[in-house]
């Protein structure tokens, strides 16, 4: 069966007899997507898209090394999470993602992860605001031990934001997980009039560049 049919589920199941068809389609499966991340977020971009997954974090250290640009380091750090995985589930398909923001990117400006504590976050929001940046996301495919890479980049336009807005914002915990220390999905979308590219690479999955790589993989 083609691994994209086995990694579809059914948008909207209104009877028992689709529901028996799910379920059966779920049980020929001969392997499963494994997601090489505890990222909520990502796991709901997944859900969200219908796609069956199981998690499995990659535990790996995520700084960047000294001269790599944010595209090769957002790569590299996506490869070595999905081989880490790959290694302990050899029969599956590993999908692994990491997600960098870059300032003054034309610049080869400052690569922001996420912030270490709660003055960083404040660091990171008063670079941000009242200019671009961009969002890239290095995405891998492991399959059969062979890993496939690519990226998303997503340029985004931040507002002005007050200290006193910056200091509410990072009170409130939400920057704390996060690559540039915010979620445009969340409180940060009040600052963001405008993004150009994929919304989801920014929340952390570009899940239209997995569909392609899963479905390439496929054949």
């Amino acid at each position: 069966m083609p691994l994209t049919k086995k990694l579809q589920i059914p948008h909207f199941v209104r009877d028992d007899n689709q529901k028996a068809e799910a379920n059966d389609a779920r049980s020929r499966m001969f392997f499963m997507l494994v997601l090489a991340s505890a990222s909520p977020r990502r796991q709901e971009l997944l859900r969200n898209a219908g796609i069956v997954f199981e998690v499995q974090p990659a535990d790996i250290p995520e700084d960047p090394l000294p001269g790599e640009g944010a595209k090769d380091c957002a790569e590299r750090r996506a490869r070595e999470k999905a081989l880490a995985v790959a290694r302990q589930r050899p029969n599956d398909v590993v999908l692994g993602a990491d997600t960098v923001v870059v300032v003054d990117c034309q610049y080869d400006g400052e690569l922001l992860g996420k912030p270490s504590d709660a003055a960083d976050a404040a660091r990171m929001l008063r670079m941000l605001a009242g200019r671009e940046h961009q969002v890239i996301t290095g995405v891998c495919l492991v399959a059969n031990g062979q890993p496939s890479v690519a990226s998303e980049t997503t340029l985004v336009t931040v507002s002005e934001i007050t200290d006193e807005d910056i200091a509410d914002y990072v009170a409130s915990g939400e920057p704390m997980d996060k690559a540039g220390a915010y979620a445009i999905q969340g409180i940060a979308s009040r600052w963001i009039p405008r993004i150009e590219g994929d919304y989801s690479n920014v929340v952390g999955l570009p899940v239209a560049l997995v569909w392609r790589m899963l479905r390439e993989h496929d054949g």
